[in-house]
């Protein structure tokens, strides 16, 4: 695929550059040939990672920041209408892009594969982004974690196919053409913009509607929203469907999964004929996302044989179940897990690989909008661990909804049975929390918020 860049994204002005989302679709146009610019509230490795590559970042938000030929602001949901950089582009009349129109047409002329989900796309693209690179199919990737290093979220490569996660929270992903559409599962999330889980359905409807002709479905035979969904889109044009999973029905059907520590030993039956390859993360879940995967790249025209053997090649993503470091004999990871399938899902899979260890857990609440309606359940979760902490909610691009607190997390995880401790001032959990840890325990920093920060915190507290 030959490089290009839309003009309108010739010389972009990214506003909250420093995000996952943002920085992906900044690196990749720097890397076509665009002098790109942003902003972003604070320094950090991915900012570093984009200035390697001559990207121009300003810290802190200010009209002055828009270059004179800026041809186009990019922004994301969650910039507020009354930013000021945003503001200065509406007075100079320069165009605004939505981050995923402008990763749709930085995939426009490639053969797209968009991955979508409630639960589990980065993974699931960061699987396949290591796979069909390590088949030498040069694939062009966006995901929204870090591979291996900062700025490792994105690349633009010479290959034909571009692998992208599809955001469904903001119905943004309605913009793709896929030609290879992943969907993991289907579950009510993201309350702010769905009222209900029917508005889902008819979202992820509209998704699948815009894969291109004669492409293909990839979707789960076991999650029952992506059952559903499936029964709704069967029949649509020349769209073809593969389902996959343990369901006997499965297209691609998971006949053994064998954990094995951090790792599990998956084997598939794959067009008659069984295929064994390793997934180099624990769990269930991280299985099913390497199968969905599987099936992708053989649908886009990887060899099923050749894309298993590459598929163990791929050792995590940052913030999923990462290991951040062992002091004391306490080993210390991270979880991105912010939903209670998700945190269910991730609590079960250390627990199948921790033995006798207990699992202590930091969980910081993501959203206000979505503890209202799931706090009860993200509760239920925690209970799964030996002990919690729950800090306050992080609230990212939300205002504070009266009445709702932590509060509702910590009360549904003490009526199921958990021992929680509120804790108010995460400056505080390090010492709290190398006081509850012994020797051979687990320590999970859980969240989608800034508790990520913890773990290195909470290690140097274990080395004092």
């Amino acid at each position: 695929m030959s490089p290009s860049v839309p003009p309108a994204l010739d010389r972009p002005h990214f506003i909250g550059i420093g995000g996952a989302g943002m920085s992906g679709i900044a690196k990749i146009l720097a890397q076509r040939g665009a002098r790109v610019a942003g902003s972003d509230h604070r320094e950090s490795e991915t900012v570093d990672a984009l200035r390697a590559l001559g990207v121009t970042v300003h810290i802190g938000h200010d009209a002055a920041n828009l270059a004179p030929d800026t041809t186009a602001v990019v922004v994301s949901s969650a910039i507020r209408p009354h930013n000021v950089e945003l503001a200065a582009a509406g007075k100079r009349g320069v165009p605004v892009v939505h981050r995923s129109d402008a990763l749709a047409a930085l995939m426009s002329d490639a053969r797209p594969i968009a991955v979508a989900g409630t639960h589990g796309k980065t993974t699931t693209t960061s699987m396949l982004a290591v796979a069909l690179t390590a088949l030498g199919l040069d694939p062009s990737y966006a995901i929204g974690g870090e591979l291996d290093a900062p700025g490792s979220n994105a690349r633009h490569g010479d290959g034909e196919v571009f692998v992208a996660e599809a955001d469904e929270s903001d119905r943004s992903f309605h913009v793709y053409s896929p030609e290879v559409a992943v969907v993991l599962n289907v579950e009510l999330d993201h309350h702010a913009n769905y009222a209900s889980l029917e508005e889902i359905y008819q979202s992820f409807e509209t998704f699948v509607g815009k894969i291109r002709p004669g492409g293909t479905l990839v979707v789960s035979a076991d999650q029952p929203g992506a059952v559903e969904l499936t029964s709704r889109v069967r029949g649509i044009g020349t769209l073809r469907i593969v389902t996959v999973g343990e369901s006997e029905h499965a297209d691609v059907r998971i006949t053994r999964i064998n954990p094995r520590g951090l790792t599990s030993e998956v084997t598939v039956l794959l067009d008659g004929r069984l295929t064994t390859f390793t997934v180099s993360v624990p769990g269930r879940h991280y299985a099913h996302n390497a199968v969905a995967a599987l099936a992708a790249g053989v649908a886009i025209g990887a060899p099923a044989g050749n894309l298993a053997a590459a598929l163990a090649k791929y050792t995590g993503v940052a913030r999923r179940l990462q290991l951040k470091g062992e002091a004391a004999g306490v080993q210390v990871i991270d979880s991105y897990a912010h939903h209670p399938t998700e945190m269910a899902a991730d609590l079960e899979a250390i627990r199948g690989s921790a033995g006798d260890s207990r699992v202590l857990v930091v969980f910081q609440p993501h959203l206000f909008s979505r503890t209202r309606e799931l706090g009860a359940e993200m509760g239920a979760a925690l209970a799964l661990a030996d002990a919690s902490v729950v800090l306050d909610i992080y609230p990212a691009r939300e205002d504070p909804i009266p009445g709702v607190s932590s509060d509702v997390v910590i009360e549904a995880a003490r009526a199921a049975g958990g021992d929680v401790t509120a804790e108010h001032d995460k400056t505080a959990v390090p010492a709290l929390v190398a006081g509850m840890a012994k020797a051979g325990d687990l320590v999970i920093t859980m969240g989608a918020g800034d508790v990520t920060d913890l773990g290195p915190q909470i290690l140097a507290r274990l080395e004092s």
